[in-house]
């Protein structure tokens, strides 16, 4: 196993990553369409493609080959896509919006003028980084970051997703500060495509019982 944070970048230098981007959303797109239909799918975007100017057409050409409702589809970014060419990068999120998929702010926190792109965009969702969740329980300025953005989303009526939850303690934590959605090692860690169907099955089962 490689990690995506070792090969995406020599992806991005040798100019492979466009073409592996696409694959990415077409093989995405119809292993969701496979799933429960109330089930999202997240799609991370490389800043990279959007240089490309082919990534409304690579998306519309994914959701179509794959029948899966735009609605299902969730692109993420980082904050580096608004560092260049940003009327054009957001003419290209604009687009993306209108074709009816949610698009988040990956790493939110992170980067250097995160409030400001807030009002660029109008996002679905922003993630808060695996590094302020890391420390939740022990450091006092983790858990203010998280309460903030919080409480930002709230009041922006944005989605906010905790990264990188490990323990039941981050879990409390995040569910006290009122954090929307957490992802991380303490449900599953990666799994093949192949196999979230039946990990969906088993997460549905345990809700059922515990309510």
């Amino acid at each position: 196993m490689v990690s995506p944070a070792e090969f995406i970048p020599v992806a991005e230098d040798i100019g492979l990553i466009v073409a592996l981007g696409e694959w990415v959303l077409r093989e995405a797109c119809a292993e969701a369409m496979k799933w429960p239909a109330d089930v999202k799918v997240a799609v991370n975007l490389s800043p990279v493609q959007f240089r490309s100017r082919n990534l409304v057409q690579a998306v519309i050409s994914a959701l179509a080959h794959s029948g899966l409702p735009a609605r299902r589809l969730e692109l993420e970014i980082t904050e580096s896509v608004f560092l260049a060419e940003t009327e054009a990068n957001l003419a290209i999120l604009h687009q993306l919006r209108e074709l009816g998929v949610s698009i988040s702010m990956d790493d939110f926190g992170t980067g250097y003028s995160s409030l400001s792109y807030l009002r660029s965009f109008p996002f679905d969702k922003i993630k808060i980084d695996r590094s302020f969740v890391k420390d939740l329980a022990r450091r006092s300025d983790c858990l203010a970051i998280v309460r903030a953005i919080s409480g930002l989303g709230r009041s922006l009526k944005i989605t906010t997703t905790a990264e990188g939850v490990e323990t039941t303690d981050q879990l409390d934590w995040l569910r006290a500060e009122g954090c929307n959605e957490v992802q991380g090692f303490l449900f599953s860690a990666a799994r093949p495509g192949s196999e979230i169907a039946a990990l969906l099955s088993k997460f549905a089962e345990r809700a059922s019982k515990a309510a």
